[in-house]
């Protein structure tokens, strides 16, 4: 994700405040690089059904959004065949592990665990089944740090992106958590699109798997996790 980098595209309040009650973390792209994964996966969902293999060149933009809308959107296919499809994937999926060809991003892990510390609850909030997002917190130790875990719902009527932080926002509430002044970390359109349903500014960072112009109505771009870390906690 090629962006020319500054700490602030928008609010200029923002680096003087940080003041926020609650921060949602998109999973894919933001805190791990599990595009090698999810591309290698795709491959050979495509093998078994019997279909080309596309390039990894245009998987790497199935790398965020939905994987049915991906399905369908990208391969053309019919929502029946795009179901069958994505049980395919998923099987592969569990088969490899859902964490395999992933990796978390440098010092995103430290960043994490500096955020829970500081006492401001966090909540991830992905496009991913909400299974497979537990799984791949849990291998790579990331689990405790986070207030709520929602991914998108197994039957995939969950999705969308501002399903899913209207989700992870009800589920924040139940748990008495502030979510008066709430901010998302992302790196594609989707979250800047999803999150701004709800009235909720995204920080873009540009190490995920967007380009320059998803991140056009981002309220900040980030090149570092120590900007991330200045915008979050000052």
């Amino acid at each position: 994700m090629s962006i020319s980098s500054t700490e602030l595209t928008g609010t200029g309040s923002l680096a003087v405040n940080r003041t926020w009650s609650t921060i949602l973390f998109d999973l894919d792209g933001t805190i791990t690089d599990s595009a090698p994964g999810i591309v290698a996966r795709l491959a050979k969902m495509f093998a078994a059904l019997g279909m080309p293999v596309p390039s990894d060149e245009e998987l790497l933009h199935w790398v965020g959004p939905p994987m049915l809308e991906s399905l369908e959107l990208r391969a053309g296919m019919t929502p029946a065949e795009a179901l069958e499809a994505l049980m395919v994937y998923r099987g592969i999926s569990d088969e490899d592990g859902p964490w395999s060809g992933s990796a978390v991003y440098p010092g995103m892990a430290g960043l994490i665990k500096q955020v829970a510390a500081s006492g401001i609850p966090t909540a991830i909030a992905s496009s991913k089944p909400e299974s497979q997002v537990h799984a791949v917190l849990g291998h790579f130790g990331l689990t405790e740090y986070f207030t709520i875990i929602c991914g998108a719902s197994e039957d995939e009527t969950r999705s969308a992106k501002a399903d899913v932080v209207a989700e992870a926002l009800v589920r924040l509430a139940a748990e008495g958590v502030d979510t008066s002044h709430v901010v998302l970390v992302g790196d594609r359109h989707h979250d800047v699109e999803g999150a701004a349903v709800h009235g909720i500014p995204t920080i873009m960072v540009e190490w995920g798997y967007g380009s320059p112009t998803e991140a056009a109505h981002a309220m900040a771009v980030v090149h570092s996790t120590d900007q991330l870390a200045k915008l979050l906690l000052g």
